[in-house]
């Protein structure tokens, strides 16, 4: 019987899965349907990428997966406007890793870069990557029984790290409030007139948000989260009007623009769980919450989700527990439900005011930015709060891993 069984192998549950085998007295298994192929250097950059935070960076350390990443891209300023100032004005908004004392603000990197290097992490600190999917669980008092399509499996805890649609979650008659942002997130690679100097650059605008992520051969990847009607309407163009439109969204701050991929798109959604825990069950990530991609926050959410419920459960055997026990995993609820709560809310507050909003408040909100750019002691709170440093946080997303631990 198994200790864990992950469900989902993506980068959370991937990095839950690395962290639990790393303590060495856990039997760990991940049912992953469609683990990635390993990812050669010499292969097309993917077109979803991540922004991590340096918290996320501490904890793919000490998953040991850190030293297996690919094209990992840094960026030391984060350049913010509303599209009432111009691009390059004392209105933008500007956060340097300078102002802080750190080498950077995060790294740009691909999300399946990210995964196959957790779960070659996870491999070689002893656990199994099973290729199979759920199709139901039945409790039985001790245990977890699995049903997936490869036969039945026996955890002591079962974690949910399967998305949004979670089975995990759905078996253990667990509940989501889902309900729709009315937007659609359009994601491309672009070559772009001027070098992105290191930088990420958003723009927020009536009728949606517009990001710049720098990549490492010199590209950059947008993420356009539009209102429906207008994300259907660039989505209708060919690849040179797109470009034309992303010029005139983006205010030419990286001059002109060129697809150099495929566009793809996804609906937006808000979703949050009540409960993130029943008896041998917790749920991770977009298991158990989704938020506004604006800020780049849902990964580093969840990582942090992982790294919290790996240092409980590792607590908690070391104090003879059972680490499916309610009374262990309401602890990871209560830490990791308050923490999300403060994120989730800030979002919301930024794609409320200053993509969609109207009126006194909203344009206070809009002048805000040059506010805060105007008071050093302002920007180092928002950096800070960024890069994932402040607020609760687990152990292995505090710490600074000596190099020689970087796996």
């Amino acid at each position: 019987m198994l200790d864990v069984a992950v469900v989902g192998g993506g980068p959370v549950g991937a990095a839950a899965a690395a962290l639990l085998a790393r303590s060495g007295t856990l039997k760990v298994a991940v049912l992953e349907p469609q683990p990635p192929e390993p990812v050669r250097s010499d292969a097309p950059p993917d077109l979803r990428v991540v922004a991590l935070s340096r918290a996320s960076e501490h904890i793919l350390r000490g998953a040991g997966a850190w030293g297996a990443l690919l094209r990992v891209s840094p960026y030391e300023r984060m350049c913010i406007w509303h599209e009432s100032v111009p691009a390059r004005s004392a209105g933008v908004l500007v956060f340097d890793a300078a102002d802080v004392g750190e080498p950077n603000l995060g790294y740009i990197v691909e999300q399946r870069v990210l995964q196959a290097a957790l779960l070659a992490a996870f491999a070689a600190a002893g656990g199994e990557v099973r290729r199979a999917a759920l199709r139901g669980l039945k409790f039985t008092g001790d245990a977890v029984e699995l049903d997936s399509d490869t036969g039945p499996v026996r955890a002591r805890l079962v974690v949910g790290a399967d998305g949004a649609h979670s089975a995990v979650r759905a078996g253990a008659g667990l509940s989501a409030s889902v309900s729709p942002y009315e937007e659609i997130a359009i994601v491309a690679t672009v070559a772009t007139g001027l070098a992105h100097e290191g930088s990420a650059w958003q723009r927020f605008m009536r009728r949606g948000t517009l990001a710049f992520l720098p990549l490492a051969d010199g590209t950059s990847s947008i993420v356009w989260s539009a209102d429906a009607a207008l994300a259907r309407e660039l989505l209708a163009l060919g690849d040179a009007d797109f470009a034309q439109a992303l010029d005139r969204a983006s205010d030419l701050v990286l001059g002109a623009t060129r697809l150099v991929c495929e566009r793809r798109s996804f609906p937006l959604t808000r979703l949050a769980a009540p409960r993130y825990v029943s008896e041998r069950v917790a749920l991770l990530g977009d298991a158990a919450h989704v938020v506004h991609p604006l800020a780049g926050q849902g990964v580093n959410l969840g990582l942090l989700d992982a790294a919290a419920l790996a240092q409980l459960i590792a607590e908690s055997v070391a104090r003879r527990e059972d680490p499916g026990a309610l009374a262990v995993l309401r602890r990871y609820e209560r830490w990791r439900k308050s923490e999300v709560a403060v994120m989730g809310g800030a979002i919301e507050a930024f794609d409320r005011l200053l993509a969609h909003g109207s009126g006194p408040l909203a344009r206070a909100a809009q002048q805000g930015l040059a506010l805060v750019n105007r008071s050093q002691e302002l920007r180092r709170v928002f950096i800070r709060r960024a890069l994932g440093l402040t607020g609760e946080l687990p152990e292995v997303a505090r710490a600074r891993p000596a190099l020689s631990s970087a796996g």
